[in-house]
């Protein structure tokens, strides 16, 4: 470790994973400090964290990971939400990134205009990356993510809104003698504003309401960028002094005429615009903004025998809350008293109330209905099905589809690419077009104000924005945008069985014991199957009801085959034909009922005795239901043009009875849960873009090695942590319509992009050849963004 450095500047605090000891720790100080440029080092081993001072232009953030890491250690990526003030347009993003990338340490960086946020992650501080924004000419501050944030950005919002419209209003006024005066000439009027008024109306307007534009410009030019505020400036610049030139020598123009009007207009239409586009762009955020409205302010509390209302902020785990007919529920939580419904559509999206009794549970959000209930809160605060609601919608907004990467890149040359098409413009109308100076001025102030960067920035997160909203309205929650893209190129869906196709809550349909004893048969399956989460051993288990089981001394599972298990006084086997046929137990007389169950649709566990000699003891037949939707869900399916196919670990037999009820094309039977996401790979070699749906524990390698992975919302959160969908409901029905909802949105992706290049494509030629005046490029300009933003609104009317 080098002592006397005079430029120890640098300082970081890097999470360290996988030490156990104070060895560990005194391992990691002794490696950090042989790099050179190294001031001090101390490593926490019960924070986890290695505090380093060091000289940044000797080691970076990353040399000092790295060494962590070639210890035998892991530094795991840190991620931060900033808020960002201060952006105008696509290439402000560009800027903004390019600054955070530049940050030692940074590993990856999006930001998004629409919800003006960046996501950044790697080894940074937040106060490194807070300085980088702002020294890129930006404000920024962090994002903690909770309820408080999100009312905090409303409020500024709202403040920023009536700021705003006050600033409009101030140059809308004294605007309005200019539409006047242009009204009157286009009338044949001769009403004309003298030039000193016209230079006293323009001045206030140019340098007073214009000071909204002139403060983000500069911070562009200072960066060595450009942005739409410096198109924007440059061109009501150009008008403006033209005009007050004009007005001191008349000969540069040969009618005289000034161009006054132009700044004025320009500026009030593009605040005009920007006021409808912020107004616009608040209503991508309505579905966020409901679910926030949905937790009650208050919540009855009991305490020490009484009710007490309090903050719903401050109930804990394992406060009894009282909620009363018609109420609002404060947490979510189990029923331990009374008897309701409620209503929870606006958070499943399930139009009908659910009953609710004693050990259901109820969601905070929803609606209870005519009962009393007392529910003993089990999760608050963030943790709550509401808060990771609206969590993953926030994350899902904030993040950037990979077609907005290609969109930034030339958002990036956008600008630059403007002015000099103005420069060649003015160049080109004093050379080839016989025209004074002012015209030649005019034609290129028409180029920079009718150039819109804003349009590119705002079609695709505002599309997103809008589309996983609406989405969440119906219960589809989409994790983020590389999902929604990758969901509307699915032709192939995968379904799992059981949970996805059928209830999920098997039942027993038919027992048969060798010696007819079949109640016996029932107990002895039940004691072995003690304490197992699978939907067969529960079927078990409700069948033999109250009955007393015998004692359970020993459980051992074979995954997708069944179990072994010892009781007292003997061992058995349970499980599936493939269990007894390695363990070498031969199924006699019972074949052919096998055969026959199997084909009606039903699963057979068979039952053996395991000692000296294998005996077989019989069978039990147990069956699912087909959920009601799941039919009409594969006939939605198969009218998109997408194959379905059905993946299970069941028998052939039953599998394909379940497929053909259906409608399921294909079927692919006798999977043992390791392998599911082998046959899912076996799809996508194929050639085919998979969706793989599934609702368990089991399901959830698959989920991942699918291109997009749908979680029930029935099932685990295992599962659901690693599907890019999740349905909050166990409506088959939702798979088609979340590939539907990705279709819509990435549509109005594509139509959004499609004006925004197309506007610029055609206006900026014919600003260049004289045919637009300044005030209709300025009106072009301010409608563009705002018409992408209306466009990406339409998406909220979209229905399941």
């Amino acid at each position: 470790m080098e002592q006397g450095l005079n430029h120890l500047t640098g300082h970081v605090s890097l999470p360290v994973e996988g030490m156990t000891c104070a060895s560990c720790a005194s391992r990691i100080e002794r490696v950090i400090g042989k790099l050179n440029g190294i001031g001090a080092a101390s490593v926490n081993l019960a924070t986890e964290h290695a505090d380093v001072s060091f000289d940044p232009a000797a080691v970076s953030r990353s040399d000092i990971a790295a060494a962590i890491v070639r210890a035998g250690f892991q530094v795991p990526a840190q991620t931060f939400e900033l808020s960002i003030d201060g952006m105008t347009c696509a290439s402000c993003v560009g800027r903004v990134e390019k600054a955070l990338l530049k940050v030692d340490g940074v590993v990856t960086a999006e930001v998004n205009l629409a919800t003006e946020k960046a996501r950044v992650s790697g080894l940074a501080g937040a106060a490194e990356l807070i300085q980088a924004v702002e020294k890129s000419g930006f404000g920024a501050a962090m994002v903690s993510g909770d309820e408080t944030q999100f009312l905090e950005d409303e409020r500024r919002a709202k403040a920023r809104a009536r700021h705003d419209l006050l600033v409009f209003g101030a140059s809308a006024l004294l605007t309005a003698p200019f539409i006047v005066q242009m009204l009157s000439m286009l009338s044949g009027s001769e009403f004309a504003l003298s030039p000193m008024l016209q230079l006293l109306l323009a001045t206030p307007i140019q340098f007073g309401t214009g000071l909204r534009f002139y403060k983000p410009a500069w911070g562009a030019l200072k960066a060595g960028s450009g942005n739409m505020d410096l198109l924007v400036v440059l061109g009501t610049s150009a008008a403006y002094w033209l005009s007050v030139a004009i007005l001191m020598v008349p000969e540069l123009a040969g009618d005289g005429h000034l161009y006054f009007e132009a700044g004025a207009a320009v500026f009030t239409l593009v605040l005009l615009g920007k006021l409808l586009e912020t107004r616009a762009k608040r209503g991508t955020t309505a579905a966020i903004r409901a679910l926030m409205d949905l937790r009650p302010e208050t919540a009855r509390v009991q305490r020490d025998g009484a009710e007490v209302e309090i903050p719903s902020s401050l109930v804990q785990s394992g406060d009894v809350v009282v909620i009363r007919p018609g109420e609002r529920i404060a947490v979510d939580g189990d029923i331990i008293d009374g008897v309701s419904t409620c209503d929870e559509s606006l958070i499943t999206g399930e139009s009908l109330p659910v009953a609710k009794q004693v050990g259901d549970t109820v969601t905070g959000g929803a609606i209870n209905g005519e009962g009393l209930l007392k529910v003993r809160a089990t999760t608050v605060g963030s943790g709550s099905a509401l808060a990771r609601i609206i969590a993953l919608i926030q994350s899902a907004q904030a993040t950037k589809a990979p077609v907005q990467r290609l969109v930034d890149k030339i958002a990036a040359v956008f600008v630059p690419i403007v002015v000099a098409i103005a420069a060649l413009t003015f160049a080109g109308w004093m050379i080839f077009g016989a025209v004074d100076t002012s015209t030649a001025i005019i034609n290129a102030v028409t180029v920079l104000v009718i150039a819109c960067p804003c349009a590119l920035g705002l079609a695709t997160p505002t599309a997103i924005m809008a589309g996983t909203g609406s989405a969440a309205r119906f219960g589809i929650l989409i994790k983020d945008a590389e999902a929604l893209e990758r969901a509307h190129r699915v032709n192939t869906v995968v379904l799992d069985k059981t949970g996805t196709l059928t209830e999920g809550k098997p039942s027993v349909r038919q027992v048969v014991a060798i010696d007819g004893d079949a109640e016996a048969l029932i107990i002895l399956a039940a004691s072995a199957q003690q304490g197992s989460e699978h939907p067969l051993a529960h079927a078990v288990l409700e069948r033999a009801g109250k009955s007393p089981l015998a004692h359970l001394k020993a459980f051992k599972s074979h995954p997708g085959r069944g179990l072994e298990a010892e009781l007292d006084d003997l061992s058995l086997l349970i499980g599936n034909r493939r269990l007894l046929d390695e363990q070498g137990v031969a199924l006699g007389s019972l074949e052919d009922q096998c055969v026959s169950f199997e084909e009606d649709g039903a699963t057979v566990m068979w039952v053996a005795e395991k000692g000296p000699e294998l005996r077989l003891l019989g069978l039990i037949a147990v069956a699912d239901a087909i959920k009601a939707g799941a039919e009409t869900a594969v006939a939605q399916l198969k009218r998109a043009g997408i194959e379905t196919v059905m993946l299970t670990g069941d028998n052939a037999r039953s599998a394909a009875s379940i497929a053909l009820a259906a409608g399921v094309d294909r079927v692919i039977a006798e999977v043992l849960p390791e392998d599911k996401a082998r046959e899912v790979r076996s799809l996508q070699a194929a050639g085919r873009t998979v969706a793989m749906v599934g609702d368990g524990i089991n399901d959830a390698p698959a989920l991942a090695a699918a291109d997009i992975g749908i979680a029930m919302g029935t099932g685990t959160d295992v599962a659901m942590h690693t599907a890019g969908i999740t349905l909050m409901r166990g409506d088959p029905e939702l798979i088609a319509a979340s590939i539907r909802i990705s279709s819509a949105t990435y549509s109005k992706i594509r139509q959004n992009l499609f004006w925004a290049f197309i506007y610029n494509i055609i206006g900026i030629p014919l600003a260049a050849a004289g045919l637009l005046s300044p005030v209709i490029a300025g009106a072009a300009m301010a409608m563009s963004s705002v018409s992408v933003v209306s466009n990406s609104l339409l998406l909220k009317r979209w229905k399941v």
